[in-house]
């Protein structure tokens, strides 16, 4: 059953608990706020079993994955593009599956990210920032050795792209909750 509503369980994005930053939970998967966005709205939908790999989900955990990924376009369609329909806006939709594809939690997700035109200058800057610190989303949460992304493609300074407070997440999760439940979710 999909639902915006939080049950009991501590939810975990690979060694974190994210529990208070999920704002959707299907049978399989769960939706979470990102703690270093790359731009408004980049958000992750993750299996709730602590995959590695993408080939390491069973086909009902594949289908379910990228059918919530569907649903969270169309929610996020609702919230930042001019009119709800997903066709009046772009998403980039990413699977970086292994340390050398620039994996930084050892827990497969799925970065959605809505794009707008001009929102990054060229539309495949996303590509640079996710291979950069930029997209080591993991790595404010780490204590001791922070994993770099990997991958080869050049690296960019961004000093303006801060990790967000506990409580600029759960705010974000709540308008994501209230958008789901205009769409009939709840």
């Amino acid at each position: 059953m999909t639902s915006t509503k939080p049950d009991d369980r501590v939810i975990k994005f690979g060694p974190f608990e994210v529990t208070k930053q999920v704002f959707l939970t299907t049978p399989h998967s769960f939706g979470l706020v990102n703690l270093k966005p790359i731009i408004p709205g980049h958000i992750l939908i993750c299996p709730f079993a602590g995959h590695k790999r993408l080939t390491d989900l069973s086909p009902a955990e594949t289908t379910d994955l990228f059918t919530t990924v569907q649903l969270a376009q169309r929610m996020l369609a609702r919230v930042y593009f001019p009119t709800p329909d997903p066709e009046s806006g772009s998403f980039t939709v990413a699977v970086q599956d292994g340390a050398e594809a620039g994996q930084t939690v050892p827990h497969v997700h799925v970065h959605i990210i809505p794009r707008t035109k001009g929102d990054l200058g060229r539309p495949d800057d996303v590509y640079v920032k996710m291979a950069a610190e930029d997209g080591n989303i993991g790595g404010a949460l780490w204590d001791q050795a922070r994993p770099r992304p990997g991958g080869e493609l050049p690296r960019i300074e961004e000093e303006d792209r801060k990790a967000r407070s506990a409580g600029e997440m759960h705010a974000e999760a709540e308008k994501y909750k209230s958008a789901l439940k205009d769409m009939g979710i709840e």
